[in-house]
This record gives structure tokens, sequence and C-alpha cells, in this order.
């Protein structure tokens, strides 16, 4: 069963429960897949699904925080709430260990040792390591690795 399959069964779950939070939040993210389909006029895989819901948590990470500078905690909730509801979809985050082994590991193969080498760096290990961590905070590692 696909991602997507896995996604609109849960969506069909969250009706018959009267879940509507849950059920807003999966139908907002099914709509983004749609949105895509439509647009490029392709089938999506498992690691599109994934990039979509990716992009859809940044989305709400990024409007939580400027909710909360803006001292509106009603708003930053229903962000984190979503967020929440798209995590089980997404691969397990890597620990900060096992982030830095990692790291360490292409840093070794690419023979980098300065921060002149971070370009290099950080596009192989954002192959690498896409869907397992977090853009920021690879950058954070590398630049902490290589200072």
């Amino acid at each position: 069963m696909s991602l997507r399959e896995i996604i609109n069964t849960d969506v069909k779950n969250a009706m018959k429960a009267k879940e509507t939070k849950k059920r807003d939040a999966l139908r907002l993210l099914t709509s983004a897949f749609k949105q895509i389909e439509v647009d490029e006029r392709k089938e999506l895989s498992d690691a599109d699904v994934i990039k979509i819901i990716q992009t859809q948590v940044k989305r709400r990470n990024d409007s939580a925080t400027q909710y909360k500078e803006a001292n509106r905690e009603d708003l930053m909730q229903i962000e984190l709430d979503e967020i929440a509801f798209y995590m089980p979809y997404l691969p397990a985050q890597m620990s900060d260990e096992e982030l830095n082994s990692a790291v360490n590991t292409i840093i070794k193969k690419i023979g980098a040792t300065t921060m002149k080498d971070m370009g290099k760096v950080m596009g192989m290990a954002s192959k690498e390591l896409s869907g397992k961590a977090d853009g920021k905070r690879i950058n954070e590692c590398v630049k902490t690795l290589l200072a």
C-alpha cells in the first residue's frame, strides 16, 4: 500500500471518527498532492509524497514561529497540531549522534578540511540524508564539524 493510499484511508477514518482537525489537516495534504499532479502532470511516488509532506511541515513551522512572535498562541497551536498529524507519515529523523556520524563520514569521503569545502559537503549530505534530517540541522552540523 502506497503512502498516498494510507493517507487517503486515514482521511476516511478521521471522517468516521468525527476528528475534524485531523480530517482537515490531511485534506490539505491531499489537495497539495493533487495540485502537484495537475501542475506537473505526473503520478506521485512515495518519495514525492514525502517531499511534499516535508515542505508542508516546514511551512507550518515557519508560520508557527511567526504566530509566536506576534503573540498569537491560538493560531500557533493550530499549526503545531497540523504538524503533529503529518509527522507519522515521514521517515524517522536521525538523532544528533547519528547525524554527526553521517556528516563526519561524508567529510572524510570528500576530504574536506575547511569552511571553503562546505558547499561540496552540503551537496553530498543533502542527497544522502534527505528525509532523514532537516536541511537546517545538516547545515549546522557541517558548520560545527568544519569549524
